[in-house]
């Protein structure tokens, strides 16, 4: 048996949710004293609200190194953890903790365990995770799992899309001058990650569609064998942007599956009103 934990940033399918296999871990929210847990209960719509009408930015705390080993727990003799990237949060360290505090409370386990840095976030943590699941159902060992699985993230890219900068100026890591300006020429930055899991600036265009556009351009210019990749996209309450951003990627490629999945509590965090992220 083997079980894939997530912690609450790489969003679930409804089919995963359903199935035995996965556990997620939750991270919290914080905005302006106001704590949310990042769960089934969270309500997206009062989060934006709360967001938009705070004048500091959100903050997000990890899950304990206890919450950590409590979801390792269980039959599975197969657990692989999957945490967004630890350039973005402590939440990797705290599930490397969490695996060492089982393993000294367990001495005599036969489980094995393996803590995977998804260098990415939201949807790349989903796709990792249904890599696991193949890798798993087509009867690779432990081992195998994780190297192919570490090989996946290596070849990962995430791309994103923001329709507003605003959470990034309120958490310090852009300049009130840069947001002003881009938020009065209307120029959207492309972004994506880097290979150490940190965030870069890719692009720019004029308007969300056109960065969009390029965002999708600058992918489908980069993948390689796409017909055997499944290609995610997350959207912060913007269905419609999300749906044409599918439509333009099949114009330029053909993949084995496109899914498309609203954001929870830490992507909608990252993301805010409006934006977009696409991993391959």
């Amino acid at each position: 048996m083997y079980k894939i934990i997530v912690d609450s940033c790489g969003e679930l399918p409804e089919e995963q949710k359903q199935d035995g296999h996965f556990q997620t871990v939750s991270l919290e929210l914080e905005v302006d004293g106001y704590r949310i847990r990042d769960d089934e209960t969270f309500d997206q719509q009062d989060f934006l609200r709360r967001v938009k009408e705070s004048p500091v930015s959100p903050k997000s705390s990890c899950p304990s190194p206890e919450q950590y080993m409590e979801a390792c727990m269980g039959e599975a003799e197969h657990v692989y953890v999957v945490t967004l990237s630890s350039k973005l949060s402590g939440s990797y360290n705290s599930a490397v903790l969490g695996r060492n505090l089982f393993f000294e409370e367990n001495e005599d386990t036969k489980k094995q365990i393996h803590v995977f840095d998804s260098r990415s976030a939201s949807v790349g943590e989903t796709l990792i995770a249904l890599k696991i699941q193949e890798l798993e159902e087509q009867g690779f060992s432990f081992a195998e799992v994780v190297e192919q699985t570490e090989r996946y993230i290596d070849s990962q890219q995430t791309y994103f899309v923001l329709e507003t900068l605003e959470t990034l100026r309120k958490s310090g890591r852009l300049t009130n001058l840069k947001a002003l300006i881009a938020n009065t020429l209307n120029i959207k930055p492309v972004m994506g990650s880097t290979d150490e899991g940190t965030i870069c600036q890719l692009g720019q265009a004029r308007g969300v569609n056109r960065a969009l556009d390029k965002m999708v351009e600058m992918m489908a210019a980069k993948a390689k064998d796409t017909q055997e990749k499944i290609l995610a996209i997350s959207h912060c309450n913007c269905p419609e942007r999300a749906e044409l951003v599918r439509k333009k990627i099949e114009t330029l490629a053909k993949f084995k599956k496109i899914i498309i999945i609203n954001t929870a509590g830490v992507s909608s965090m990252y993301a805010n009103d409006g934006g977009v992220i696409m991993v391959v």
